[in-house]
């Protein structure tokens, strides 16, 4: 028997099975929010997970594919999060 999610938001966030550098999702972010600082790394902290990368398969095997890509699910996150804070 498969387990029952609740979604409590009008989104789900999932992986979508590629892996990516989490420098490159920090220049993704800020070209998406049009952030035009710079990104500053403190190295004195612990690297974390070496490998960032949710495991699909199972998700797959049940028939869900991501439709969208990375980006373009960090655009309408963002336009989304714009939306909510003028409500």
């Amino acid at each position: 028997m498969l387990p029952v999610i609740a979604v409590l938001s009008a989104q789900l966030f999932c992986g979508f099975g590629e892996d990516i550098k989490l420098n490159a999702l920090a220049e993704l972010i800020k070209r998406v929010v049009g952030y035009e600082g710079e990104i500053r790394h403190d190295l004195s902290k612990p690297d974390g997970t070496p490998k960032k990368l949710l495991d699909v398969s199972r998700m797959n095997q049940l028939g869900w594919k991501a439709k969208i890509s990375l980006e373009e699910g960090v655009k309408r996150s963002y336009a989304y999060f714009l939306k909510d804070q003028d409500a």
